[in-house]
């Protein structure tokens, strides 16, 4: 979709019940643009899932345009038996033009504890966004979370995409839950999204 714009506010609210079994997608990409105003765009996502219930959050990418001024929250709350997997991709500017000024948190409770509060910010004002200790000239960014009771054992941090040209991602546990997180830079959005699936592919079968 064609939004938000700034100034616009969107709010989903997303509950998957006790033992439901329900995936979430779009039909295109988002694309932040912008608006009549410069005051940010406001993008709100809730994601519930309650006992045995497994939720998957897996939208198309969203593009920060240049000009476009976002503000984009997720917050999430896990029974303590849920499943629930989130991939979010992240694309800084169209072809051959700067970003927008985004912002981004992951808020996330399970069994009404937290587990993982992330916040990242791209693009300018931020200062050092995309120098080397950040995103070293990449232009797609994406978390993968990854929450099942089935994950509770021991994991050590796995590299992936180590030693090529198309960006490179770390899937490591959380602390205080069964889940994993993988953080991914990439050159294309098609690079980002291998990362990714290789890091969901190895979440459930190592």
């Amino acid at each position: 979709m064609s939004a938000p714009l700034g100034g616009d506010r969107l709010t989903l609210d997303i509950a998957a019940e006790d033992r439901a079994e329900l995936e979430v997608t779009t039909a295109a990409a988002t694309l932040a643009l912008r608006g009549p105003t410069t005051e940010a765009a406001i993008y709100d996502v809730r994601l519930t899932a309650g006992e045995h219930a497994h939720l998957r959050w897996l939208p198309q990418p969203l593009i920060s345009a240049a000009g476009s001024n976002l503000r984009q929250t997720y917050t999430v709350e896990l029974a303590a038996t849920a499943r629930f997997v989130l991939r979010e991709e992240q694309l800084l500017g169209r072809a051959d033009e700067e970003p927008g000024h985004l912002v981004s948190r992951i808020l996330v409770h399970r069994a009404g504890r937290p587990l993982l509060d992330q916040h990242t910010a791209y693009g300018a004002p931020e200062p050092g966004w995309d120098g080397p200790a950040v995103l070293g000239g990449h232009r797609a960014v994406g978390q993968l979370l990854v929450v099942d009771p089935r994950l509770d054992v021991p994991r050590d941090p796995v590299l992936l995409g180590e030693g090529t040209k198309d960006g490179g991602a770390v899937l490591a546990p959380l602390e205080g839950g069964p889940a994993l997180l993988a953080t991914a830079v990439a050159p294309t959005s098609s690079a980002l999204r291998e990362l990714l699936d290789e890091a969901h592919a190895h979440a459930l079968t190592h």
